[in-house]
């Protein structure tokens, strides 16, 4: 058997709580709530079937992220490749106009 992956250190406090309860009213799917913050769908399970944070109460639902699916981390790592790439030809473009500019 091989072993396990190191934990993510990432936990769900109450106030999460309260964020996923009123995601699974809205009807968001587990799988995008898990997403959304960054655990295992073990977790947002445990909170659907009232095994953690039982007495919690969801937020107001205007206070909610908005709704899934949201983006893999292929996809985020891409649009931040993409971001770098922008960030790299606005500096171009701004040497040459400070270069035109000087004339």
């Amino acid at each position: 058997m091989g072993r396990r992956a190191q934990s993510s250190g990432i936990r769900l406090t109450a106030e999460d709580a309260a964020v996923v309860k009123a995601m699974l009213a809205r009807g968001d799917r587990q799988h995008d709530i898990a997403a959304w913050f960054g655990v295992n769908g073990g977790r947002v399970g445990e909170i659907a079937s009232r095994q953690k944070f039982r007495d919690v109460q969801p937020i107001d639902r205007a206070n909610l992220p908005p709704p899934g699916p949201y983006p893999s981390g292929r996809e985020a790592n891409e649009v931040l490749q993409a971001l770098i790439a922008a960030q790299s030809a606005l500096a171009n473009a701004e040497h040459i106009v400070r270069h035109y500019m000087q004339r």
